[in-house]
Order: C-alpha cells, then structure tokens, then sequence
C-alpha cells in the first residue's frame, strides 16, 4: 500500500508499507518513535496499533517541554 505522509513543518513523502502496516510502523518508517509524534487522518489522531487504512496521513511530532532544574527555579538570574 502507497500512503502520502506529511510531516507537520517539514514536508511530505510517499512509502510503501506492507498490507498489515499499522499507524505505529507509518510513524517509524517517516523517521520517528511512535512515542515522538501522533498519526492524523481527517484530522483525528489514530491509534498506533491499527492497521493503515487512509492513503493520506499526516504525522505530528509531540513537543515535550518544561523548565529542567533550575531553569525556572532561580529567577532568571
């Protein structure tokens, strides 16, 4: 199965992926870990462990965030 994959920001690629291929092996084959970022089709996020069923899909990397020891804890100074 042909599947059109955006990543979100930083383009659009086609692959090939066998007929049991689920969202979690999409994820991997664009570069990621399933864990990094989240499959979109129509928009909905998807769950990683279903078999691929959309020829376009869009993939977006999560952001993890957050102040780390003493970013936020010393004023700035």
């Amino acid at each position: 199965m042909d599947v059109t994959v955006e990543v979100v920001g930083e383009g659009t690629e086609e692959y090939s992926l066998a007929a049991d291929a689920t969202y979690d092996d999409l994820i991997r084959e664009a570069g990621y870990h399933p864990q990094e970022a989240s499959a979109l089709v129509d928009g909905s996020p998807v769950p990683g462990d279903r078999v691929v069923d959309a020829d376009e899909v869009r993939v977006l990397r999560l952001i993890k965030g957050g102040a780390t020891d003493g970013d936020a804890t010393d004023g700035g100074a």
